[in-house]
């Protein structure tokens, strides 16, 4: 399997909805796990004020990624290989309040 980024642009109104879709792929996912496997996601806040996001995939092929998406109803803006992986440092922990 290849690394791939997915770029969903204002994908969701809000978390509650995003969360929704997240659950779905996750079900999706689970389906098909030598196809295509769900590593992360980073939740953009759009201009508009919707949620987009940018998912990390490991997958068979940006087709098996489509196919993903389409099956759990999720947007797909652009799919970019990845030709590699440099970390500086490791994703920070969110705050709580």
């Amino acid at each position: 399997m290849e690394t791939y980024v997915i770029l969903r642009r204002s994908g969701w109104r809000t978390p509650d909805e995003l969360q929704t879709a997240a659950a779905r792929s996750t079900e999706e996912g689970d389906r098909t796990p030598d196809d295509i496997r769900w590593i992360r996601s980073y939740v953009l806040a759009e201009p508009s004020g919707e949620l987009g996001t940018v998912c990390i995939y490991q997958a068979s092929s940006p087709e098996a990624i489509r196919t993903h998406a389409y099956r759990a109803g999720l947007p797909v803006d652009e799919i970019v290989a990845v030709a590699d992986t440099v970390v500086v440092r490791p994703d920070p922990v969110p705050v709580t309040a």
